[in-house]
């Protein structure tokens, strides 16, 4: 990815200014990290951008509360601020459509984009999704939890980021300390400190995406989940999988939470059939 020339933009929304990157020409596709501390959109993207861009206009961006965007409250529903950052994102980089990519938190947000502004979207991808429920596993799950109360406590330290990476990830050995660094300097961002993302984040109804009108959804999409995700498990995908009419999924093994990061071949390969398919 060093050879890509990419974008860097500021726009204000009404959650905030929100940062993202662009690069790229064709058909608008739009990359949404996960929830994780540290996390932003380049980092947990950085495996498949130069390839989904070789063909399409990719925009890359950092949600409300994480890397170069700015913080805000974290009250009420997790997925409509962010959905609505991202629809003004579309505005401000002049796409009437996109299809939306998006990891755990950014994949709940990509619903919420779809639910709220249908005619905004063209294809959905949702790897290992937040606003689902597990049909049999316990919930919330242990990855979940050390993602919530990562900032608890003694607050953010590089054995707490690895706890948490280590449940993200099939293989905690292909973790590098640069890789753990990277996070934990933008954990510690000082604007991230004073207001971290997730921090005390309960139950909430309004996160429970499957219960709206996923029926209704028209956008073909394609559900990716890693067989030993830890933190949002696989039977979370079926009820998606039911419900949303022109969906199916995809099932790697030996993977965990990070499909885009774990499977990186595989993943750019599928993900590019898909949105080079005909409706």
């Amino acid at each position: 990815m060093s050879d890509l020339a990419l974008e860097s933009h500021l726009v204000r929304t009404t959650e905030g200014d929100v940062h993202y990157n662009a690069v790229g020409s064709g058909e608008a596709v739009v990359l949404l990290h996960g929830g994780g501390p540290g996390a932003y959109g380049v980092s947990n993207f950085r495996r498949n951008i130069s390839e989904l861009a070789a063909k399409r206009r990719v925009i890359v961006v950092d949600m409300p509360g994480y890397g170069g965007s700015q913080s805000r409250e974290a009250l009420g529903s997790i997925y409509a601020p962010l959905a609505a950052a991202v629809i003004q994102v579309l505005d401000h980089a002049g796409i009437e459509r996109a299809s939306l990519v998006g990891n755990s938190l950014g994949g709940g947000t990509a619903l919420r984009v779809a639910l709220d502004a249908p005619d905004r979207v063209n294809k959905l991808v949702l790897m290992g999704t937040g606003g689902s429920i597990p049909m049999t596993t316990p919930f919330p799950t242990e990855g979940l939890m050390r993602m919530l109360t990562f900032y608890d406590g003694e607050g953010p330290t590089i054995e707490k980021l690895r706890r948490v990476v280590d449940l993200l990830v099939f293989d905690p050995s292909a973790i590098t300390d640069t890789l753990l660094q990277e996070r934990f300097d933008t954990a510690t961002l000082p604007q991230t400190l004073a207001n971290p993302p997730l921090r005390g984040r309960g139950y909430n109804p309004a996160d429970d995406l499957w219960r709206e009108h996923l029926y209704a959804l028209p956008h073909p999409a394609l559900i990716i989940w890693g067989r030993e995700d830890r933190v949002m498990p696989l039977d979370a995908a079926f009820m998606l999988l039911k419900t949303i009419p022109q969906a199916e999924l995809h099932v790697f093994p030996k993977c965990g939470h990070w499909a885009q990061w774990e499977k990186p071949d595989e993943f750019n390969e599928l993900v590019g059939s898909f949105l080079d398919r005909c409706s």
